[in-house]
């Protein structure tokens, strides 16, 4: 099912807070992101894929106090040599990139907060109360725990600090109902199931306004109409789904053109830690401006190492690229999203990253794309041989789509990952069973080698498909190596729907022999 009209599938990772470089629990959810984009793409859908930092806020001015650096100049670097680069070496497929100081971003922002104050939604008032710079976020006094007689954010595990300002509020309040309303009619509106929870009983339990200023510090967007206070950020922040895809431009104009033909956001994934923001605050703020909401806000879990939360505070974070050196980036990208039910936390471990990549990896599916093509360079002078039909495979493939398809789309990436495998542990089946090495010691059995040699090739040309948005650079190898890209034209252009039709590998493909897809593991690293 493809989307109607020119309405663009529309996903966005949670705007990172730039404050240092990104660890492996960021990693997780933008390639969650890149693999759902690229799975819609797969499908033969328009798409747009939005990350970004968010840039303003205390804690980031801080950082740069401590690193004698301008907030700006930091901001600059990090983005510069940390952010965009690891998305680059992770093979992430975004169509923009916003961060939180561009202009389109502030100008957008100011419009909107003007619109809130002119229709009655903002008003002065004066904020008391515990704030955590580390959450950016205003806390109720139930929210902390106690130790050593100090109030700590749960998060953070450091103390929270007492807040006095005159700020401007927004009138959260009056959104408590149209909100329990809305996730009543849509539960996919906010998902998993438990997440949804969650936030209806935080509604049930009285929300207070919010406040959305500060006036103690000037490093963020200035409140257009009292400009000695600024935006507070995550308010900032949580526009930037929509400034990026020009929220509040002329409808005539290239940002009100693209607006309509992205909003509202299809998907908006975010750690759990985050979801009040994403499912309460956000949706109020468009309810307030007269905006669609969101399709879909879905919060997954927290990745775990050693049972502890991953976190630049506590020292767990561990750099992508401790990961992607030794197992390689596909590996990573097949990993995550196989081996954690995403939606759960989950745990990290070397030892099961390094089972299942010699398992699943090197011996199903990287070792029966190297024996079919080295049986096919032996049997056939490496061509392709003619058209067969196995009906097992054949049926098992529809299968394998009819299940995978529509789990990837609902987020169940564990469930897509392990259909396909599946489907490939059953081709290495059939090519147990058949020992086509046994076969071609007899000429007489040359037209049933082929008919094997033809089936297994056929299976991986829809493997490679398949498993295209996991492992998109693996996926070209082996591409190239059935020789589809010379007949078929690019992999990219293959649909999900189409890809069940047996029989689409064309006869006469000059097969080429390539890299080992997933080499052995150095184990004394």
């Amino acid at each position: 099912m493809s989307n109607s009209g020119d309405k663009a599938f529309y996903l966005t990772t949670p705007i990172y807070y730039v404050n240092d470089a990104p660890h492996i629990g960021h990693a997780y959810t933008t390639v969650a992101g890149d693999v759902l984009t690229r799975w819609h793409r797969q499908r033969g859908e328009k798409v747009w894929f939005l990350t970004g930092t968010d840039e303003h806020g205390q804690k980031v001015m801080r950082t740069a106090d401590l690193n004698k650096v301008s907030p700006q100049d930091w901001v600059d670097r990090l983005v510069e040599t940390a952010w965009k680069p690891n998305w680059k070496s992770l093979n992430i497929a975004n169509d923009d990139f916003i961060r939180t100081t561009e202009p389109r971003h502030t100008e957008r922002v100011q419009r909107f907060l003007q619109g809130l104050k002119d229709s009655g939604h903002i008003y002065a008032g004066k904020y008391e109360g515990p704030y955590c710079v580390g959450c950016e976020e205003f806390k109720l006094p139930g929210d902390l725990i106690e130790a050593n007689g100090e109030k700590l954010c749960p998060i953070h595990s450091k103390p929270i600090e007492l807040v006095n300002e005159n700020n401007w509020f927004f009138k959260l309040s009056a959104f408590v109902e149209p909100l329990l309303k809305h996730y009543k009619d849509n539960p996919d509106a906010c998902q998993p199931e438990s997440a949804r929870n969650e936030v209806v009983s935080f509604l049930e339990g009285g929300v207070s306004d919010l406040s959305i200023s500060r006036s103690t510090f000037d490093w963020g967007i200035p409140v257009p109409w009292d400009t000695d206070q600024v935006v507070y950020v995550w308010f900032d922040a949580l526009l930037n789904y929509a400034t990026a895809v020009g929220l509040g431009d002329d409808p005539k104009s290239e940002g009100g053109i693209k607006f309509a033909q992205t909003w509202p956001a299809d998907v908006h994934l975010v750690g759990k830690d985050i979801l009040r923001f994403h499912a309460v605050i956000w949706p109020a703020m468009l309810m307030a401006a007269g905006l669609a909401v969101p399709k879909k806000v879905f919060a997954h879990g927290w990745l775990l190492v050693g049972g502890e939360k991953m976190s630049k505070s506590k020292l767990t974070g561990i750099a992508p690229s401790d990961i992607t050196d030794h197992f390689g980036i596909d590996a990573f990208r097949y990993y995550f999203l196989r081996a954690i039910p995403f939606g759960t936390d989950g745990s990290f471990s070397w030892e099961d990253m390094s089972a299942r990549y010699t398992s699943e990896l090197a011996n199903d599916f990287g070792n029966l794309a190297s024996r079919l093509t080295a049986m096919v360079e032996k049997y056939c002078a490496g061509i392709i041989p003619s058209a067969a039909k196995d009906p097992g495979l054949e049926s098992a493939l529809q299968a394998t789509v009819n299940r995978a398809d529509p789990a990837m789309c609902a987020l169940d990436f564990q469930g897509g990952i392990n259909a396909i495998m599946e489907f490939c542990k059953k081709v290495n089946g059939y090519v147990t069973e058949k020992e086509p090495w046994k076969l071609a010691k007899d000429p007489a059995n040359q037209k049933e080698l082929e008919e094997v040699l033809y089936n297994t090739a056929e299976s991986l040309r829809a493997l490679a498909v398949l498993l295209n948005p996991v492992m998109p650079t693996t996926c070209e190898i082996l591409w190239e190596s059935l020789g589809a890209h010379a007949t078929m034209g690019p992999i990219s252009k293959q649909t999900i729907s189409d890809v069940a039709r047996w029989g689409q590998l064309p006869p006469g493909s000059s097969v080429i022999k390539s890299a080992v897809l997933f080499p052995r593991l150095d184990v004394s690293e």
